[in-house]
């Protein structure tokens, strides 16, 4: 049985490295390295690109290839779901 799109994204975004990454996208103007992206949340690289993929796929990011290197981008709607993650972590972090 395949799992809904809104089901997806819910499964992937109740774990904590794919929200920080899509966060640290928004935060870095929209386009960062993914070797940069896997050091700032703590990741290996290739686990890194595999939250990645899957973001891309649902429309949240994009890769930039130019040449050798390779640029996350944030789309408009992986910004607003950035948007919306900060500011359930600031409740969360609230609780505390």
């Amino acid at each position: 049985m395949r799992k809904s799109k809104a089901q997806v994204v819910q499964d992937l975004f109740l774990h904590d490295k794919p929200a920080k990454l899509l966060i640290k996208v928004k935060e870095g103007k929209g386009e960062k390295y993914a070797s940069v992206l896997a050091k700032e949340v703590d990741c290996t690289y290739s686990h890194c690109i595999r939250i990645l993929k899957d973001l891309e796929k649902m429309g949240f990011v994009v890769f930039d290839k130019k040449g050798r290197t390779k640029k996350i981008k944030i789309t408009k709607q992986g910004e607003d779901l950035a948007f919306a993650l900060e500011n359930v972590v600031r409740i969360i972090e609230r609780l505390e």
